[in-house]
This record gives structure tokens, sequence and C-alpha cells, in this order.
């Protein structure tokens, strides 16, 4: 009479390195890679305020700014902006008074009409807040310079054409007199109170790749006629 055998089979076990890759790869956060921005020149302008003989501060503003940022909402440290601040377009409110501050011996717009900054390190200090240090230069002379920056926030437009965009300010103080420009120092003042507010959208000539802006409630949407951009 024939014999049957019955082979027992053995379930594969995983090794343990399998598992922890395994458990690994399931922990570890999905990060967005840095998107690629180019600042909004309408809606990014300079402030500044100055005294004036000690009497008051003088406020004037910078507008059409122009640049390229490099932002992961996730990773401040990856962050890089360079920014052109075309100073012929400084306004402090009177004709004379901006000529006198383009003229020489102060801003010298005719010799030195842009000032730029390329920032060099990111000092992360929470979601919303870091310090960015960089190299301005102004009025010829580079100077190692740190903004205050906050991120106010990364989302769709309400509005055409309902791109996305990265909202900052910005806060730093200067001194006059590091960039030789110091001109009727019996007059005005040295310290240089500088506010920065900037809009950046995708820059769809390096693809556009910003993150996703965060969920928003279904109220939020945009209007069925909506008003031309500002």
């Amino acid at each position: 009479m024939a014999t049957i055998r019955f082979t027992k089979l053995h379930r594969c076990r995983p090794r343990p390195g399998a598992i922890f890759l395994a458990g690994l790869i399931a922990a570890s956060p999905a990060f967005a890679a840095p998107a690629n921005f180019r600042l909004d020149p309408v809606h990014t302008r300079v402030l500044f305020a100055i005294s004036h003989a000690g009497y008051s501060h003088a406020l004037g503003t910078v507008s059409g700014s122009s640049g390229t940022l490099v932002f992961d909402p996730d990773d401040w440290s990856s962050a890089k902006v360079s920014v052109s601040v075309p100073l012929t377009r400084l306004d402090l409110g009177d004709a004379g008074w901006n000529r006198a501050a383009g003229g020489h011996g102060l801003l010298d717009v005719d010799r030195y009409p842009v000032a730029t900054f390329v920032s060099s390190r990111i000092e992360p200090k929470d979601p919303t807040h870091a310090t960015v240090c960089g190299t301005l230069t102004l009025h010829g002379v580079a100077q190692d310079t740190c903004l205050q920056v906050t991120f106010n926030q990364l989302k769709r437009l309400s509005l055409p054409p309902f791109h996305r965009i990265a909202g900052f300010s910005a806060t730093a103080t200067l001194s006059r007199k590091a960039f030789g420009i110091d001109a009727w120092p019996g007059v005005i003042g040295d310290e240089v109170e500088l506010r920065i507010e900037a809009e950046a959208e995708p820059d769809s000539s390096r693809g556009d790749n910003a993150p996703p802006e965060p969920s928003r409630p279904a109220t939020d949407a945009a209007p069925s006629n909506p008003p031309a951009k500002p």
C-alpha cells in the first residue's frame, strides 16, 4: 500500500531589517520640494522712515521691486531670495523732496539707480518667522544685512487668474552712513527703519511647482462674477 507523506509548509517570515525600513518609510512625512516664485511688483513695496531734524519721521515708499524667491513653507532653511529695488521710484510725497533724496550726496540715483538684496543664510524661528540675512548693495556699497521676516500665508487668490500667492512682511534697521550716504547729518537722521510688504507668484518660466495652499472652507470660494484684480 502506498504511503502518502504530507509536507508541512512554513510561512516566510520577514526579516527584522525589512520591517524597520518599511516602518520608517511609512512614518516619514512627505515634504514639498522648494518652489520657484517671482515677486509681484504691484503688490510689493518698501516703506522707510527717517528722522527729520528730530521734529518728525519722514515717511517714504519705493514701489516696483522685482526678484525671485525659492520657498518651501515646511523648510525655511532652503529659502533663497534675490530682489532689485528701483530707487528712481522713491516717493516722499513731494517732488522737491524726491529730487533731494535722489540727488548727489544722498542716494545719487543717476549713478546708483537700483538697490539689491541677495540672501545668504536663513535662521528659522518658528513656522511663520525667520531671520533672513544676505548682502544688501546700496549706493555702491555692499553690507551684510538681516531682515526679520513673517510668512503671512500661501493661498490661492479668489480672483482671476486664481493663482497661488505667497505673502510676507519684513522689517530691518539700517545706518545710512554705513552705505556712504552721509550728507546733511544735522537735518537727516542716520537710522533708517524699513518695512517691506511682499507678494510672490509661482514663476511659470521655471515651472509652476508651488506647494498647495491649505484647505479652505466652501464659503471662501470665488464669486460667480469676480471683480478685476486690483
